[in-house]
């Protein structure tokens, strides 16, 4: 069924980010950090793309809920948006 599908994809996406994150806290390098900021960014992004068609189709009884989780969602990548850019300009840009 597809709103089996589409759950076990959300659960999948949404709890990326927490593991590369942790991931991230204990990088062998400065780029390896910012790679794993970048994973979590990239699964940010699949979850909210998730939240959206849940939202849209709609495959809750609630479609309107969501809107808090989505919020959240752009929130979080914001924060990893500008801790990417600032890890690329404290370590790569600005490199002795």
């Amino acid at each position: 069924e597809a709103g089996k599908h589409v759950a076990k994809q959300l659960l999948r996406s949404s709890s990326s980010p927490l593991a590369n994150h942790g991931e991230a806290q204990g990088a062998e390098s400065a780029k390896d950090f910012i790679h794993k900021l970048k994973i979590s960014l990239k699964e940010l992004r699949e979850t909210q793309r998730w939240l959206k068609l849940v939202k849209r189709v709609p495959l809750v009884d609630k479609p309107e809920l969501l809107d808090d989780l989505l919020s959240e969602t752009d929130q979080l990548i914001r924060i990893f948006v500008a801790s990417i850019n600032t890890a690329h300009s404290r370590f790569i840009t600005n490199k002795p």
